[in-house]
């Protein structure tokens, strides 16, 4: 299987789970902070002419035979008419903030392409779809499910480097940073888990030059953004060191966390219960493991770990199924 590149790697996390024919909230925050990733690439491939903190790149860039589509769209919405761009690497990455729908859309569609090409991602029957209100609605959605293989291998070697004591990479140090602005760093960690890479982000902070350049740098729209529960983690997880002066928030991003599903038969014992969901989920075609089997199993649906607890929704009369509620993958 062809090996990704550093944008690809970090696209294949961000659109995991997203819904693919509609441009949520979500989705738009996973497109600028995958345009953010295609130009810390081109800066850690040397891409950019430097002189002091600025960056420079001229549009005959875009005539490169091998350049990728996806480099290739984010510099054509990157020079607009010009012929050359200078600016800092902040400058550069704050831009994704004002990027139009076209533009977000225009990227969505470069990545999809060359991560389908490469066997990476594909477009499944949307977990969403299988809740009972939209079961009973009519209403059949679309997602993006990345290759279980790359995507467990992956998301497995950041955690790693992330939680070991050692050194970290540039890739891995721009990796976390874009993990965080998208959201998707309460996919990778536990709570317990948050607390020490909050660590590992002041330690790089202090003592790293890239961590100091882009760690302070904020991306997101706070519209796009869960704000109660942006609140709330920044509560619960997040201190500043005595003198440090920074603040890392990791924000959540509002995505489908809880799902309905109703059972086939009322009050089902819990291997059941447990067997009726799991092949409901395989006859729409996902990718199901039980982790841990009990009262709540554990299970992963497409690269996601949900809990399934036992609930019962009141219409006219009593429904009885499971509750999918997100779970980190901090195994």
């Amino acid at each position: 299987m062809m090996e990704l590149s550093f944008a690809q790697n970090f696209s294949l996390i961000a659109l995991n789970a997203q819904e693919s024919t509609r441009l949520t909230n979500s989705k738009k925050v996973s497109l600028r902070c995958m345009t953010a990733a295609v130009i810390l690439e081109v800066y850690l491939n040397k891409g950019f002419t430097q002189a002091g903190d600025i960056l420079a790149c001229e549009r005959k860039l875009l005539e490169q035979p091998a350049i990728p589509l996806y480099q290739r769209v984010v510099f054509e919405i990157l020079f607009g008419k010009n012929e050359t761009i200078s600016e800092t690497l902040p400058g550069y990455l704050t831009r994704v903030v004002k990027m139009t729908k076209k533009q977000l859309l225009a990227v969505e569609d470069a990545f999809t392409t060359s991560l389908k090409k490469t066997n990476a991602l594909e477009e499944i029957h949307a977990l969403l779809s299988s809740d009972l209100e939209f079961v009973t609605s009519g209403i059949e959605m679309r997602e993006y499910r990345g290759n279980a293989e790359i995507f467990t291998r992956l998301t497995e070697s950041i955690r790693a480097e992330i939680l070991e004591d050692g050194s970290i990479t540039d890739e891995v140090i721009l990796m976390i940073w874009l993990l965080r602005e998208s959201g998707c760093l309460y996919d990778l960690f536990s709570k317990e888990e948050l607390k020490h890479v909050s660590v590992r982000l002041y330690e790089l902070y202090d003592t790293n030059s890239l961590g100091k350049l882009v760690f302070p740098i904020n991306i997101h729209k706070t519209v796009e953004y869960a704000v109660k529960n942006f609140l709330k983690v920044k509560r619960e997880v997040m201190s500043t060191p005595s003198g440090s002066g920074i603040a890392f928030v990791f924000p959540v991003i509002e995505r489908s966390q809880s799902i309905f599903i109703d059972t086939e038969a009322y009050f089902s014992s819990k291997e059941d219960r447990l067997h009726d969901i799991k092949n409901r989920l395989e006859r729409n075609g996902h990718n199901i493991t039980v982790i841990r089997e009990g009262e709540i199993p554990l299970i992963k649906i497409d690269n996601v770990l949900y809990e399934a607890i036992p609930h019962a929704k009141q219409y006219k009369f009593p429904v009885h199924g499971v509750r999918l509620i997100k779970y980190p993958l901090s195994l």
